[in-house]
Order: structure tokens, then C-alpha cells, then sequence
């Protein structure tokens, strides 16, 4: 029989007795493919699992039964190895062109090897269903097509020096179809033109170069392919001149950088430490790229784990700031790795822990649950829960240290947690180094007002990091270099002009390069990094260049495993270019993850790759990371980075469903901001239901009190939802108005939601909304009957609770202080009974004003501290200011006015500390609203702004600051 010819390389093709031979499904073709390349006999259950993976067990074994039957009809039995458990091909019955070129270039046959390659691997072939094959048909077409390449490469080299010029020169030319980006296929090309006599052409040649890579990367030619055009334009290479090209030596291991300079910097980092405990203390390392700021905070923290201090760290990347909440799941996890981590956790209240679970699962513990995000105070806790895991973590005989490098791409939600750790700096014993680019914090950024507040505190310090000296420079060359010449460190110093990173790579490349660095004679730098870093990337092995690649795909650090599985290479493998990668100083290792030395090299690797290339392996790196061995961390970062993975991949459904549920995870951490991008991430991608998402994102623009944005999100979920849910989000409509003080806006809506309202609505929040905003339009009748008519439908003993408080509240507007007293006393009872901190916290506070009113200071102020009380315990802020307010208004009725300033200036810091929060973030309306309460207090009166100045400086304003004491409407009472 004759034997059966498989063409693979180019568009597949099989072939017998020189007749081709006809396949009925594209299985079939797969089916001979992957046991051809393997070698080996494949297990009837691999092939099934790799061609049908969505099918179930039974349903692929059949359809591979099926398919199996086709394929021996076609090909012949006697090609074929079949038993009850395996496959194969039989070796001595079919010749594969793949597997003969691989034979022919470990020969050394170039010319066999080079014909046989017709094109890519499977050129126009691919199984849609089958996700497996086609990423190790991918694999498989990359390995070849590189393979091609270096055989290209040798055999256009053998043809130089046999001064075989037209054969070199096609070789040329089919090796630079393969890489357009490789100059040293320019290079060789255009030697080849000019030793044929074609000088025209090389220049040609040349001018080609200079144009794909400006064109591609943005880049000019490296010298040597200027100074071999030039070369070639004076006429300095003869035609037929034999000119070997000898091949790269290898690029031996990196070395690491000595340290030199920055003691002065390292004096004060050490100085700052010995001022911790029991308070904290901030430190900001601030300085343009390269400048060293990570090289200087690493020293120092290498010397305190030297001194067993504790250190946890994380590093932020740019275009990851809406990953929520990622700076601080790097750093617990991190935390958690740490030696005796669970004992020290042990000291932490469980409830705190169960917060903190909230982003851990492994800090909570699985038999206890964190209280419901909507319940007040939860954002506080939950911040306090995360803050007392990290003292923990931190605690040690030596302060701890919390380092976030980069943090000018820091998310959002890990800012708002930060600023809330770092305005309660006090009794939190451990040291916090921050590092930013200067360049990249805007001058208003909170982050640069609170470091400005705590160095004014004495608690904190900026570094702001300058180029190195000439000085320097020359030190850092003598502790590096055994010898140089004289004039060396100069020239090094005008090349780079003292940037420390320029400084560490181009000594890096002496180091590696036979340049006389010893002797005093002329030779040329690299014009640029990039170009120093793309001859380091050039020189890797394919499997190191394969998981470079996944790496820079993945974005950030990384671990064995997601690297492993991602990359389609085997553990060993992984392992073993790992150790490789590190050795020449492309990767950095800490623990058991993995980065990059530097983010250039990241943004290089990446862009080294196809987008063939690049979606297939963000689409391997969304399926790892959805694993379950690599979901056990159920955080809103993982799930939105499988989100950004699927969507760079081009799987438009899949991202869709994950920006959704990352949207509803951040939405629970009060991460606000994410989850308004995630919802919006999700509508852009054709997410279904787009009118919950939409109300979603009202429901997140009213937390921040972006009220206009509210309104516009909620507007587009009206016009998109059906009537059942439109009565729920005219609703919330007017609620936004409430909020603005639109009040006519407001009942008109609210008179919306009623028209729309189901019989099995929230009648009851409905009537008690409608019923505040008709006390605010002064017409207490309607006021009362739409209370009274809440106070029938309300179904539950929050809604009972609200009724008596607004009841309450239009009594004592009309002096009717006994019903009035009556009513806050029910409602704070039913708060109690039902444990309704938030509703209860109001009714005590209006019930003590209804008291001060008939003269009950003592219980007015027995139940304004049982509210205070309740408030510090929920963390409601805003509302603490306020009772502290009213307050102080009973201190200074009773003549106490010392304990009525102190409660007055303490209502003041937390205004202000809120608002230094928010405010950027509120409406303006709001902001209007919120400095006019800011002091309520009835102290003596100010008739000229002079006296207010003098007031504010009593209550330790900040400068610029009026005391205003401007009351709006019944701001002293609180609502439910």
C-alpha cells in the first residue's frame, strides 16, 4: 500500500496514491493532526475531551465513534492504530511534511527543511467549538513559525558565506516576511544587495527599515543599521565581499544594580520608623520614572525584615485602577503568607474579621457572617475590619511597614480605604511608605492634602527623589567595573543625564557586551532604552518568550500556576524558564509571585505579540483565573480582571457577565466608583436587562452624590424597564430630587410612582417620602394625611418606626410637644425592639429636642449621648456631627459652655474631615448645603464677618474658613 501523505504546514491537506483524499467533517482532519504531531497514541477519552469539550461524556465519545468511522472509510484502515482505549497513526504508513521538517533541521538539511514549509500550520483551519484544539493549534503554529525563522536565518548565512548572493538574497527576503520588525534581517538583506552589486537596492533596503518601524513601533533604526547605510552610501563595502554574520553571543544573567547614593534619603526612612508606635506614621517617596523610588524603599525594607520587622506590600499598575479594592487584596493576601499569620489574627474581634472576610474569605472564617452592606455604619465597619487585620498583620517587636508602590494608579476603592487608615493614624502603630511619580498626581489629589496635613502633624514625610550626580554616576562605575576609562563616567552622565534607570541599564549592557570599557576609544551608545531592552528580549528561548508573553498579558504579578496554566507550557517548563527569566533580570521573584523587573519591559513583551496572539492568551488567562483552584478568593478585582480578559480576547458575552457580577460585588464593598464602571463596562458590551443595569448605576451615582448623573442613569432605566419596576424607579427619582431640595420636583414625582404603584408596592416608604416633602412645602395638612396613610399600610416596624418620627416631627413643628414626644418615643422603641439602629438613632435625637423644648434638658441630654453612643458604633459620621451639634446647643443652654465648645469643635473636624472626602464628588447644591450646616450651634450673636473670623478661629477652622451659623429648614432634625 502507499503511504499517506499529511500536509500540514499551509492549508491542510491529505493525500494517497497521489490522489487527495476527500474528508467529510473538519474532526476528521484534527482527528490525524494531533496524534501525527505527538508521536504517540491518544487515549480515546483526550480526543473526545479535546475535540468535543462541550459536549457531555457519553455524547463526545459517540460523536468521536462516528467521526472515527469516517475517517477509516477515507484514509483506510491500515493507516490507523485503533483499540478500545487508544488511537494512532501507524509511523511506517504515513509521512507528515510538519514532522519531516522538524527532522530535516535537526539534520541540519536547511534546504529540505525551508521547502517543505508551505506556510503556517494549518493555514485556514480551525474547530469553532473546540476551544482546546485551537489553542494548541495557536501553540503549535507559533513554535513552527519560529522554527522557520531560525532555519531561515542559518540557511541565509551559509548561502553568504558561499557568496551564493541571488539564493541568500531570496532566503532574505522569505525570512523578513516572517518578522517585518527584525533589523537584523534588514541588515543582512541590505549587506547581501550591496556584496551583489545592487547598492541601489540596499538603500532601498534601508529606507524599508526606516519606514516599518516608525510606522510599527514608533522608532527609529538601531545605530548599527544606520552605520551599515552609511557604509553602503560612501561605498565602504566592496560587491562579492564575503562578510559572515556570526550569531549573538548569549546574554549572561543580569546583575543587580549596586546601591550607591540616597543614604541621606535611607537616614530619614530609618529616623521616621523609630517615631512609630503607638502611633502611625506616613511617608511619600515622590520623583519622576526611573528615578529609583522602588530600588530605595526595597533597600529599606530589606534592612527591616533584616531587623524582623513585619512588611506587607503591593504594587499598583497603570490601566488597572478600576479593579477594585486590588492594592489591598495584594496586601492581605501577601499578609497571609506571613509567618504565624492566624495567631496573630486570633487577637481581632470576630466581627471585624468577618468584615475584612468580605475580601478574604480565609481572614473570616467560614462560620461567621459579616452584617448586610445596606445596614448603617457598614462602609465604616467594614473599613475598620480591614484596618485592625492589617495592624495585626503588622504587629511585631519592631513597627511594621505597608508599602504601595506606584500609587498614582492606586483604584479608587483601596484610595477611599486608605484615607480613611490614614486620617486615623493614631493608636495604629506601623509605618506607611507610599511612592508615586510626580508627574502623575494632579496638585488637588486627596492623597496630597492629607500628606500635607500630617507633616503639618508631625506624622508624616516626603522624599522627593533627584537625579544622580556625576559623582554618583562614577560610583556606581566603581562598584561595578573593575576598570574603565577615564572618561567613561562623563560620558555616561551627559548619555543618560543622571536618570538612575537609564544609569543601571545601559552598565548593565557593558557589563554584557565586549566594549573596551577599559580604554580610552570611541564607541557608541544606545540611543535609547527600549533598544537596550529589546536586545535583552532578543535573546530568550522560545519557551522563555512564550511565558514572557502570558506574563505581560496578565498585566501584573503573577504565580506559578496561573502562569502554568495560562501559558499552555508544562509545569516543568514553567519552572524551569522561570528560573531562567529571573537569572537575566526580566523577572523579578517574591515569594511565590512573579513581576517584572520594570513596566517597560512588560509594555515590550506585550507588544512583541500578534493580536491573534494576544486575544488567545487573554482568553487562556480569563478561563484560568475562572478555575475554581483560582476563585477561591471571590473578590470584585479577580472577577473583573476575568471581565477585562474576556473583553481584550474578543468574547464580547463572557466579559458582559462578568463586568455584571463584578459590578454587584463592588456595589457590596461601598466601591462605589468601580461598580458604576463595571455596570457601564457591561451596557457597552450588550449586556441583558440593560434597564436594572442602568438603575444600578442611579442607585451608585446617589451614594457618591453625583445627583445629575443619578438622574440621567435612572431616567434611561425608566425608558427601558417594564411598569412593574417603573413605579420603583420614579420612585428613586424623587428621592433624588429630596436630596438636590427640589421639593416641588420631587412630589411631582413621587405623584409618578404612585399612579404607576402595584397593589404589593412600598406604599409605606412612599407616603412617608411624600409626606416630608409636603413639611417642606409647608403644607403640614397634606404632610399629616400622607403619614397617617403610611402609618395604615406599613407592613413592617421600620415603616411603623418612620411614620411616628415624621408624626412626631410636624407635631413638634406645630408646638404640639406631648403628641410629638409621644410619637419619638414609640418609634425609638420600635427601633429598639427590632433592632433598627439607623431609625433609632433620629427618634432619639428628635425626641431630646422635643424635650429641650418643654424644658427636659437632663433626659433631652441622656437620650442625645445614648444616640451619640449608638452612632460611633454604627460609624455614620455625618450624623455623629449633627448630634453633636444639638449638643452642644444643651451645654450651652445650661451654661456649660466649655463642654459645649469642645462638642462644637469636634462637630467641626468631622465636617470638615467629611468633606475634605467628598466633596469633590458632591453636587453643588450639596456643597452649598452641607458648609451652611456645618455650625448650627446657637452661640452668641455675630453681626459682622469680623466676629465670624474670631469664631472660626476659636473653633480651629482652616484658614479661609467662616463660621457660619446658618440653619436650612429643620436641619437639626434628622429623618429616617
Amino acid at each position: 500500500m502507499s503511504l499517506l501523505k499529511l500536509y500540514f504546514l499551509g492549508t491542510p491537506r491529505v493525500e494517497r496514491a497521489g490522489q487527495v483524499v476527500k474528508m467529510d467533517t473538519r474532526k476528521a482532519v484534527a482527528m490525524l493532526a494531533y496524534p501525527a504531531l505527538s508521536g504517540e497514541r491518544q487515549s480515546r477519552d483526550s480526543l473526545a475531551a479535546l475535540l468535543w469539550p462541550e459536549f457531555a461524556e457519553a455524547r463526545a465519545k459517540a460523536a468521536l465513534r462516528r467521526t472515527l468511522s469516517t475517517l477509516k472509510t477515507a484514509v483506510g484502515a491500515d493507516c490507523l492504530t485503533i483499540s478500545r482505549e487508544a488511537i494512532g497513526l501507524k509511523a511506517d504508513q504515513v509521512w507528515c511534511d510538519a514532522t519531516a521538517f522538524q527532522l530535516a533541521g535537526q539534520k541540519g538539511d536547511l534546504e529540505t527543511a525551508v521547502s517543505l514549509y508551505r506556510d503556517h500550520f494549518l493555514t485556514g483551519f480551525s474547530l469553532r467549538d473546540s476551544i482546546p484544539f485551537d489553542d494548541w493549534q495557536v501553540m503549535q503554529a507559533e513554535s513552527y513559525r519560529r522554527e522557520m525563522a531560525r532555519l531561515l536565518e542559518m540557511l541565509c548565512q551559509q548561502q553568504q558565506e558561499a557568496a551564493q548572493w541571488p539564493a541568500a538574497i531570496g532566503t532574505a527576503h522569505r525570512w523578513l516576511a516572517f518578522d517585518p520588525l527584525r533589523e537584523e534581517a534588514h541588515r543582512l538583506l541590505m549587506r547581501l544587495y550591496a556584496q551583489a552589486g545592487q547598492r541601489s537596492k540596499a538603500l532601498d533596503q534601508y529606507r524599508a527599515c526606516v519606514r516599518i518601524l516608525d510606522e510599527e513601533l514608533g522608532v527609529v533604526p538601531l545605530p548599527q543599521t544606520v552605520a551599515l547605510y552609511e557604509a553602503i552610501r560612501d561605498n565602504q563595502i566592496a560587491a562579492s565581499e564575503p562578510v559572515p554574520t556570526a550569531a549573538d553571543p548569549p546574554i549572561p544573567a543580569a546583575k543587580e544594580a549596586p546601591f550607591v547614593g540616597r543614604q541621606p534619603e535611607l537616614d530619614r526612612m530609618q529616623q521616621l520608623t523609630q517615631q512609630v508606635d503607638p502611633d502611625g506614621r506616613l511617608l511619600i517617596v515622590a520623583g519622576e520614572a526611573g528615578i529609583g523610588k522602588t530600588m530605595l524603599v526595597e533597600t529599606f525594607l530589606a534592612h527591616c525584615q533584616a531587623q524582623s520587622a513585619a512588611v506587607l506590600s503591593a504594587r499598583c499598575y497603570e490601566g488597572e485602577n478600576n479593579l477594585a479594592y486590588a492594592a489591598v487584596m495584594q496586601t492581605l493576601q501577601e499578609g497571609m503568607r506571613l509567618p504565624g499569620a492566624a495567631e496573630r489574627l486570633a487577637a481581632v474581634p470576630s466581627h471585624l474579621l468577618a468584615e475584612a472576610g468580605r475580601l478574604l474569605p480565609d481572614i473570616g472564617g467560614e462560620q461567621i457572617t459579616p452584617l448586610s452592606p445596606d445596614s448603617p455604619g457598614a462602609q465604616n465597619r467594614f473599613y475598620e475590619g480591614v484596618g485592625r487585620v492589617l495592624q495585626a498583620l503588622l504587629q511585631g517587636a519592631r513597627p511594621g511597614v505597608l508599602f504601595w508602590d506606584d500609587a498614582h494608579w492606586l483604584d479608587s476603592a483601596s484610595l477611599e480605604l486608605l484615607l480613611f487608615l490614614l486620617r486615623r493614624w493614631r493608636e495604629r502603630p506601623y509605618l506607611v511608605i507610599l511612592s508615586w511619580r510626580s508627574e502623575a498626581m494632579p496638585a488637588g489629589h486627596p492623597l496630597h492634602r492629607l500628606a500635607a496635613d500630617l507633616r503639618r502633624a508631625n506624622v508624616g514625610a516626603q522624599l522627593s527623589l533627584g537625579r544622580f550626580s556625576l559623582a554618583e554616576v562614577q560610583a556606581l562605575l566603581s562598584s561595578a567595573l573593575p576598570a574603565f576609562a577615564p572618561t567613561l563616567p562623563d560620558k555616561l552622565y551627559r548619555e543618560t543625564e543622571g536618570l538612575p534607570f537609564f544609569v543601571t541599564e545601559y552598565l548593565n549592557a557593558l557589563q554584557q557586551s565586549d566594549l573596551p570599557v577599559a580604554e580610552d576609544v570611541s564607541w557608541e551608545l544606545p540611543h535609547t532604552v527600549r533598544d537596550l531592552l529589546l536586545h535583552r528580549l532578543s535573546h530568550i528561548e522560545e519557551t522563555e518568550r512564550q511565558l514572557l508573553q502570558t506574563a505581560a498579558a496578565i498585566g501584573h504579578s503573577f504565580d506559578t500556576d496561573l502562569l502554568h496554566l495560562a501559558s499552555g507550557r508544562s509545569a516543568e517548563e514553567t519552572a524551569v524558564a522561570l528560573d531562567s527569566l529571573v537569572d537575566r533580570g526580566l523577572l523579578l521573584e517574591n515569594g511565590v509571585v512573579y513581576d517584572f523587573t520594570h513596566a517597560k519591559l512588560r509594555q515590550l513583551a506585550y507588544a512583541e505579540m500578534g493580536l491573534a496572539r494576544r486575544r488567545l492568551l487573554h482568553r487562556r488567562i480569563a478561563e484560568a483565573l475562572s478555575l475554581p483552584a483560582h476563585r477561591l478568593v471571590q473578590s470584585t478585582a479577580v472577577t473583573a480582571e476575568i471581565a477585562a480578559h474576556y473583553r481584550q480576547a474578543g468574547s464580547d458575552a463572557a466579559a458582559a457577565r462578568y463586568f455584571v457580577q463584578a459590578g454587584d460585588q463592588a456595589k457590596a464593598l461601598f466601591a462605589h466608583q468601580e461598580a458604576i464602571y463595571y455596570y457601564q463596562s457591561a451596557l457597552a458590551l450588550g449586556a441583558d436587562d440593560a434597564g436594572r443595569l442602568h438603575e444600578f448605576c442611579g442607585d451608585m451615582h446617589v451614594r457618591l452624590g453625583e445627583y445629575a448623573a443619578a438622574l440621567t442613569s435612572y431616567e434611561t432605566a425608566a425608558s427601558l424597564t417594564g411598569p412593574r419596576a417603573l413605579s420603583r424607579i420614579e420612585h428613586k427619582l424623587g428621592q433624588v430630587y429630596m436630596r438636590q431640595g427640589a421639593w416641588e420636583q420631587a412630589a411631582a414625582q413621587l405623584e409618578l410612582a404612585r399612579d404607576k404603584m402595584a397593589e404589593d408596592g412600598n406604599w409605606a416608604q412612599l407616603y412617608i417620602d411624600w409626606s416630608y416633602v409636603a413639611f417642606n412645602l409647608k403644607e403640614m395638612a397634606q404632610a399629616e394625611s400622607y403619614a397617617r396613610q403610611g402609618q395604615q399600610v406599613s407592613d413592617t416596624p421600620q415603616a411603623e418606626a418612620q411614620c411616628h418620627n415624621i408624626l412626631g416631627i410636624l407635631a413638634r413643628h406645630e408646638a404640639d410637644f406631648e403628641p410629638a414626644i409621644t410619637h419619638f418615643s414609640q418609634s425609638a422603641r420600635l427601633a429598639e425592639e427590632h433592632d433598627l439602629p439607623d431609625t433609632r438613632i433620629a427618634a432619639l435625637n428628635n425626641l431630646a429636642l422635643a424635650e429641650t423644648a418643654v424644658g427636659q434638658t437632663e433626659s433631652a441630654q441622656e437620650h442625645l449621648q445614648t444616640a451619640l453612643t449608638l452612632c460611633q458604633t454604627c460609624g455614620d459620621r455625618h450624623r455623629e456631627a449633627a448630634l453633636r451639634n444639638n449638643l452642644a446647643d444643651l451645654y450651652h443652654q445650661s451654661g456649660a459652655e466649655e463642654a459645649a465648645m469642645a462638642e462644637l469643635k469636634t462637630a467641626v473636624a468631622i465636617y470638615a474631615e467629611i468633606g475634605g472626602i467628598s466633596l469633590p464628588q458632591l453636587h453643588p447644591q450639596s456643597q452649598r448645603q452641607l458648609f451652611q450646616v456645618v455650625v448650627a450651634a446657637p452661640l452668641p450673636r455675630r453681626r459682622d464677618g469680623l466676629r465670624r473670623q474670631r469664631a472660626g478661629r476659636r473653633l480651629n477652622l482652616p484658614p479661609g474658613h467662616i463660621f457660619k451659623p446658618a440653619r436650612m429648614g429643620n436641619v437639626r432634625t434628622l429623618p429616617c
